[in-house]
């Protein structure tokens, strides 16, 4: 699948190419290859650029979609002919075989979510990288204040200062375009505060250290329906929060977190606190970046259903928990 175009391979039970023609994106292109199979039948993707369209039309007739992980299809990423006419096959044989890596295709409403987030964050940082500029253009001519530079003092100060000509004109620029920012960003922030409110499990991880409502609704949003994984270990696995592991004979060497990219796209969770029902908490430890398993020394931890609430449950917020020594 590609931006413009997609090739399409049909192949039978009994592992027989029935078809494999490239064809321009569109529904209308798509259906004229797949509409004459019968609704149910299995449809494999890889999670390319622009998928989303592809999975809702497939769901809308019927079909029984697969996005598959494109990193972890070794049969693709180590074949020595590597073209789409190959790959469309061997995605339709594995699919067959029951063998594909697959990555979970979140619904309409989580993935609108997550772009929600996802230009909440992008914007955010482009206010960032503005805010630098004005830093690195004032700090070229030796000029610096332990305040704000956005405040009112702070652009009082930036006015008076004695600047050229173009090095006037990059502040008033940069100035400019973080205002314009601001109302953008404060609009998003209140339909995020809304669905926060709106939703029980912002409640609960918010009784978790560090974690906000931005934060939770950005956990929530990346792992989707919490059910898909069996418990707590299995998502920090998937959220790479879980430190490496490199063993040979008797020798093993426990790495730094493993960092996994989400099929999702996002960066990975960094600092969630996550339990599972036999007490163990997976945290960090205060100033360094290694993993760490506590113990609670009694039994008030999150346990791991309770983050499986669904909207217009009560909500089961986790009472203050007491940690051994040294943990």
């Amino acid at each position: 699948m590609h931006r413009k175009r997609s090739q399409v391979a049909v192949v039978t039970e009994d592992g027989t190419v029935q078809l494999n023609k490239n064809t321009v994106n569109g529904t209308a292109p798509i259906l004229r290859l797949i509409g004459d199979l019968p609704s149910g039948t299995p449809v494999a993707f890889e999670a390319a650029f622009g998928w989303s369209w592809l999975a809702q039309l497939l769901e809308d007739y019927g079909f029984e979609a697969h996005m598959v992980h494109p990193l972890r299809c070794k049969a693709i990423a180590s074949a020595r002919l590597k073209n789409d006419k190959v790959d469309a096959a061997t995605l339709a044989q594995l699919l067959r075989a029951d063998l594909l890596p697959e990555a979970w295709i979140a619904p309409p409403a989580v993935r609108q979510l997550r772009a929600l987030l996802r230009h909440r964050t992008g914007l955010v940082r482009l206010r960032t990288q503005l805010q630098n500029r004005i830093h690195a253009v004032v700090a070229d001519f030796g000029y610096d204040r332990s305040g704000s530079y956005l405040s009112g003092p702070g652009r009082g100060w930036l006015a008076e200062l004695e600047l050229p000509a173009v090095s006037r004109e990059i502040i008033t620029d940069c100035l400019t375009f973080i205002d314009a920012l601001a109302p953008e960003i404060d609009r998003i922030d209140g339909e995020l505060r809304q669905h926060a409110k709106t939703d029980p499990r912002v409640k609960i991880l918010t009784t978790l250290p560090g974690v906000g409502q931005f934060t939770a609704l950005v956990m929530l949003a990346e792992i989707g329906d919490i059910t898909r994984f069996p418990s707590a270990r299995k998502l920090a696995s998937w959220a790479g929060l879980t430190p490496t592991v490199r063993g040979s004979d008797l020798k093993v060497r426990h790495g730094h977190i493993s960092k996994m990219v989400c099929a999702g796209g996002m960066v990975p969770l960094r600092r969630p606190e996550v339990c599972d029902g036999g007490g163990w908490r997976i945290g960090f430890a205060p100033g360094s970046a290694d993993v760490r398993l506590c113990r609670y020394r009694d039994g008030r931890e999150l346990a791991w259903p309770d983050l499986a609430c669904r909207p217009g449950e009560p909500a089961r917020v986790a009472a203050p928990v007491r940690r051994r020594a040294g943990c």
